[in-house]
């Protein structure tokens, strides 16, 4: 499974990677902004579903420190939450900048 996530991620880079010249032309598409917002929101879920998941496995194998695990999945989602909304807001800003037509 990790494999065909790796196989998708390479994919969907390639694909931005290549349609940067259609993006840069005059009169192009201009929804960039979007692509970025985009790949911001499904890189930040897959970040925190993978803390999630490492977090329960770790409670169900060592109970004890249930309370020293979950604070440190919680600052560490909040980290990601914070720097997913700053690059959203930057995506926001340069979609506003670029005029619509």
């Amino acid at each position: 499974m990790s494999k065909l996530i790796q196989l998708f991620c390479l994919t969907v880079a390639v694909l931005v990677a290549l349609s940067i010249p259609a993006f840069a032309a005059e009169g192009g598409i201009e929804f960039s902004a979007s692509i970025g917002a985009a790949i911001t929101i499904i890189g930040a879920g897959y970040g925190i579903g993978k803390i999630g998941s490492a977090a329960v496995d770790s409670m169900a194998r060592q109970p004890e420190v249930a309370g020293q695990i979950q604070t440190a999945m919680l600052i560490a989602a909040a980290l990601i939450e914070g720097v997913t909304l700053f690059a959203l807001i930057v995506c926001i800003i340069n979609n506003a900048g670029t005029p619509a037509g």
